[in-house]
């Protein structure tokens, strides 16, 4: 089955149709009922029943598709929704989710067999995809990154005839430039439309595809569990996934943990750590299946490749991963990602190592799930740890300090630096030379212990340096050059790490205890949390300041959800696809939180609060720029 698809600037009457007619999976066996559980905008829980009628024919062609649950009439299922994890996390479009919801209920039995082929099928591609090897893959030496031949791809996955394969072969030489139609009276089968993917405006529509193969510690069924429960899932990869949702469980086995066979629709928004990086919105299946006896395989794949939604500048090919059982609880990782996007909107600094393919690529999402792996590993360790000063802190002390610092390390990602809608991001309302990188956002807080309560900014802009990304991270790690170089507020104080964890391996990824002392008094004024990590694809550190009192109850195990924090800090991206973290400049996006009622002068106007932010992160990166300079 092809699945290189067009996207479609303008959507006709005719494609909309096919909206009203969305997706469901065929049951094998019996009339059932399936109900798909959304929260709209309002807040109020819907449900939609979808009538399911028997059809003996499909029973024996289709018996390879995921089947669907089946629940009597008026039964709830036998594996609540919420055991998938919550059905939205951190927001989602919901206008998008309800259109879509109203299609599936005008759905057909046939449009049923065919989002439960489309998944069957993206497994099978997956599989083949994950064992490949040359010329299908190849090996980017910059980036020693494995990615896919475009050329290769459509030869084993394309509907390509003898004739298609001889103009593939010229192009291979370069003997012609130009793909015309095969058929000019066939539209659905034509070179444009089949190989090469349609201009979207002045940029045409980018392939990228990429595979990573990595050891991670930790056994595949926990894996498969942190994949397919939507909250552990959005919470690992917060780095990259800023909203999710579960549409509708269409497929499982009705045991709590057993996934196999499960096939769910789902909605999500991609991103880069920076406002200035587009997010990548899609629907798309997320189907599970169990391959062997120590094999396990979970792919995406896009609905828009069946149903034709308005303004999808996004597809999602056959992605994922297969996971495979090793020795002492280890799991090979073997992940594919496989997109079509258009990146017209992408701003110039961060062009490069977006179009490369690097931004998102599979070695991103291996490295945070062995980056999640340890941070567990650290979470669920029986040890005690000791302060500076001979304060003990607990086990239970430890584990409420790092799951604190999880929430920081998730708020800044979604908050701070995502581009997702929801984030609202401007710029400033006046023209100000050299700040027309810089974004604001403002954010608005009741009821929630977590966060301070009023009115909050959110200021954020990028930046090239060509100090390479690991000399970048250790400077605004230390505390010693946060003090003497940087931190506005830190002049005329001292900066001691009080206590650390270390996570994984590597020294300088950490979760530490910041004391700043005054000093003329040498009295603790704050203490900051501040977790740093950095691995073959980013760096960050993130900090958010805690009073005396909510820290120390924090060190004796009180709870994490009760500490309102606003966190502020540093992503740091390569300025190319490399893997050398030694080489080159790197791309800084820096982002400070503050409360409006914050500052000392209590009426300030909401030009004068701008005016501050503005001052404060043009300060900062001079300060950043001359102690970087300094330390060469």
């Amino acid at each position: 089955m092809n699945y290189s698809e067009n996207f479609d600037g303008e959507t006709s009457n005719h494609e909309l149709q096919h909206v009203e007619k969305f997706v469901g999976v065929s049951a094998a066996s019996g009339s059932a009922i399936n109900k798909i559980q959304l929260y709209c905008e309002s807040g109020v829980e819907l449900w939609v029943d979808l009538k399911m009628d028997s059809n003996p024919q499909y029973n024996s062609d289709h018996m390879h598709m995921p089947r669907l649950t089946a629940f009597p009439q008026g039964s709830s299922p036998q594996v609540p929704l919420s055991d998938f994890g919550s059905q939205t996390f951190g927001g989602i479009n919901n206008k998008r989710a309800s259109d879509l919801l109203i299609s599936m209920s005008a759905g057909t039995e046939i449009n049923r067999l065919r989002i439960s082929e489309l998944a069957s099928k993206a497994m099978e591609e997956l599989v083949k995809l994950a064992f490949a090897r040359e010329p299908l893959w190849k090996v980017d030496t910059a980036s020693n990154t494995e990615i896919l031949s475009e050329i290769e791809y459509m030869r084993e996955f394309g509907d390509m005839n003898a004739t298609l394969l001889e103009i593939v072969k010229m192009v291979e030489v370069r003997e012609s430039q130009s793909l015309p139609s095969l058929d000019m009276n066939n539209s659905e089968f034509s070179i444009g439309s089949q190989y090469k993917p349609k201009e979207l405006g002045p940029k045409p529509v980018s392939s990228e595809a990429s595979r990573e193969i990595g050891l991670v510690r930790m056994n595949p069924s926990s894996i498969v569990q942190l994949l397919m429960n939507l909250r552990q899932w959005s919470q690992a990869f917060s780095n990259i996934v800023s909203r999710a949702a579960i549409v509708g469980v269409l497929s499982s086995t009705g045991v709590q943990g057993n996934y196999d066979g499960t096939l769910q629709v789902m909605t999500a928004e991609f991103h880069a750590p920076t406002p200035l990086v587009p997010t990548r919105e899609s629907y798309f299946a997320r189907y599970c299946k169990k391959l062997g006896s120590d094999t396990w395989a979970v792919v995406d794949v896009s609905l828009e490749k069946l149903f034709q939604f308005p303004s999808r500048n996004f597809r999602r090919q056959p992605s994922g991963c297969l996971v495979q059982e090793m020795p002492d609880g280890w799991s090979n990782v073997i992940w594919v990602e496989h997109v079509e996007v258009d990146n017209s909107l992408v701003h110039n600094m961060f062009e490069p190592l977006v179009s490369s393919g690097f931004a998102f690529c599979a070695k991103r999402w291996v490295a945070t799930l062995i980056r999640q792996c340890q941070w567990l590993e650290t979470t669920m360790a029986r040890r005690t740890c000791f302060s500076t000063d001979g304060g003990f802190i607990s086990q239970q002390g430890r584990r409420t300090l790092l799951k604190l610092s999880e929430r920081m390390v998730r708020s800044f990602f979604r908050e701070n630096t995502s581009a997702c809608s929801e984030n609202k991001w401007m710029s400033l309302p006046w023209p100000t030379s050299g700040a027309e990188n810089i974004r604001i956002s403002m954010k608005s807080s009741t009821g929630d212990p977590g966060r301070p309560p009023g009115t909050t900014m959110v200021f954020a802009t990028s930046i090239y340096h060509p100090f390479s990304r690991k000399k970048v991270f250790s400077f605004l790690r230390d505390e010693k050059c946060r003090s003497e170089w940087w931190d506005m507020l830190a002049f005329q104080h001292e900066f001691h790490e009080y206590a650390y964890f270390t996570i994984g391996e590597n020294p300088g990824n950490r979760v530490s205890i910041l004391r700043s002392m005054n000093d003329k008094t040498k009295e603790v004024e704050i203490f900051y949390l501040q977790a740093s990590y950095t691995d073959s694809m980013e760096s960050y550190v993130v900090y958010a300041p805690i009073d005396a009192y909510a820290m120390t109850d924090l060190i004796n195990g009180g709870n994490p959800d009760y500490v309102a924090i606003l966190p502020s800090g540093f992503s740091i991206l390569p300025d190319k696809p490399m893997h050398q973290d030694e080489t080159g400049g790197s791309l800084l996006t820096i982002a400070f939180h503050i409360a409006l009622g914050a500052s000392t002068e209590e009426h300030m106007s909401p030009h004068q609060h701008l005016n501050v932010g503005h001052k404060i992160l043009e300060t900062t990166l001079s300060l950043i720029k001359e102690g970087l300079e300094f330390m060469i």
